[in-house]
């Protein structure tokens, strides 16, 4: 169910309020809900999965991302959320894929490798080799 990417992040398609006990005791203390509300009938609402993530002694992050919509300001609360993360965490969306996404682009602003990025989460199964160009320049500083 989680894809994980390094033992410190792992991502995963659309969670249901009770998979935050799940995630809990799997070890991860941070989920990321890279969903907007609305987004499709039927998904549960930030506040329902905030409020079992609590239940369940989980910190909770909402950094909603829209096709089309990345912004640096997305890239930045990543960053934070990861930064502020007392263990391993959890990002979820419809596939995954936007939550690997601002990981990466997270991680190349702190510094790290674009290709060993794009490496490791071709590994969990997602194409960021477009992404390369950005993380190359947000590593850089040029963002």
């Amino acid at each position: 169910m989680f894809r994980v990417l390094t033992p410190g992040f792992a991502v995963a398609g659309q969670l249901q309020p009770e998979d935050m006990a799940t995630a809990a005791t799997q070890g991860y203390t941070l989920v990321i809900n890279n969903r907007p509300d609305g987004e499709e009938p039927g998904q549960p609402a930030s506040e329902t999965i905030a409020a079992a993530a609590r239940a369940a002694g989980l910190a909770y992050h909402h950094i909603p991302l829209s096709g089309g919509g990345l912004t640096l300001d997305h890239i930045t609360r990543t960053e934070e959320a990861l930064a502020q993360a007392e263990g391993p965490v959890l990002a979820f969306c419809r596939s995954g894929m936007r939550s690997t996404t601002l990981w990466a682009l997270a991680r190349a602003k702190a510094g790290q490798e674009p290709q060993e990025l794009v490496s490791t989460a071709g590994q969990a199964g997602y194409d960021l080799s477009p992404m390369v160009g950005l993380m190359t320049r947000l590593k850089q500083g040029n963002m």
